[in-house]
């Protein structure tokens, strides 16, 4: 079986590093042309962009913008013409305690919300309106064990945020596969990654590790694979179901 996405364009969000660089990597060696979503990491997103080929661009974003969320979309659709898969991939994970001030934790959870449920709100929007006269598309939401789960109390937002995600995800499924639009939830567990270091600094390596059935932590790299094979088409029956990649730390 060979996953084969030329001819085909990718948006991929928070691409710039960790899983959504590893996706779009992926994605660029099955044959699609990708669309890097990045935020501050101009630099290497645009070497990512060099090191894919095949048309890649780069594009900035503050997803906790609506206003920029919206222009990310017409940027993409201006310069790609047509998009064909949605990965939903970039997110944030701010420690907001529950035990400290209300004004900082609710800044906080606004935050994560604001980007890792209301931007891919509005960009699974997007994709719906631009997919269903174009004969459909593939929308790919990267939620979390924690949505299933739950996670510590200073990440009780992040959460939350990926609950509201895999509902969002499972709607779009149920309400729009006539329209040959399908839609998954892809469920990482602890991924070493960036964005992990804060979680590894607060609660230490052996917290992150302790819980696993494998002898390593999940990388990006063991998440991409998958992503691209539901990018294929291969696995559309799957539409509204969530693929679980934790090392085995949580099973549902």
């Amino acid at each position: 079986m060979r996953i084969d996405l030329s001819h085909t364009s990718v948006l991929v969000t928070g691409a710039s590093r960790g899983i959504g660089a590893a996706i779009a990597r992926a994605m660029g060696e099955a044959g699609a042309r990708v669309a890097i979503h990045y935020r501050d990491q101009r630099q290497a997103a645009a070497d990512l962009a060099k090191e894919i080929g095949g048309g890649a661009e780069t594009f900035r974003a503050d997803l906790s913008s609506i206003e920029q969320c919206l222009a990310l979309w017409e940027a993409v659709i201006q310069r790609f013409g047509r998009i064909h898969t949605l990965v939903n991939n970039a997110g944030i994970s701010l420690s907001c305690p529950m035990d400290g001030p209300t004004a900082e934790w609710l800044q906080g959870w606004e935050q994560t919300l604001a980007v890792n449920l209301r931007a891919p709100g509005i960009l699974c929007k997007l994709a719906i309106e631009h997919f269903a006269p174009a004969g459909g598309g593939r929308i790919i939401n990267i939620a979390s064990r924690a949505a299933f789960r739950g996670d510590q109390p200073p990440y009780v937002a992040y959460a939350a945020s990926k609950g509201g995600l895999v509902a969002l995800t499972r709607s779009i499924a149920r309400a729009y596969g006539k329209a040959r639009i399908v839609a998954f939830n892809v469920a990482p567990g602890f991924t070493r990654t960036d964005m992990a270091k804060d979680f590894i600094g607060q609660f230490g390596k052996d917290f992150a590790s302790s819980d696993i059935a494998l002898e390593r932590l999940t990388e990006p790299e063991d998440i991409a694979p998958l992503v691209a094979f539901l990018a294929s088409g291969l696995g559309d029956h799957a539409t509204g179901g969530t693929i679980d990649i934790n090392a085995g730390s949580y099973v549902h």
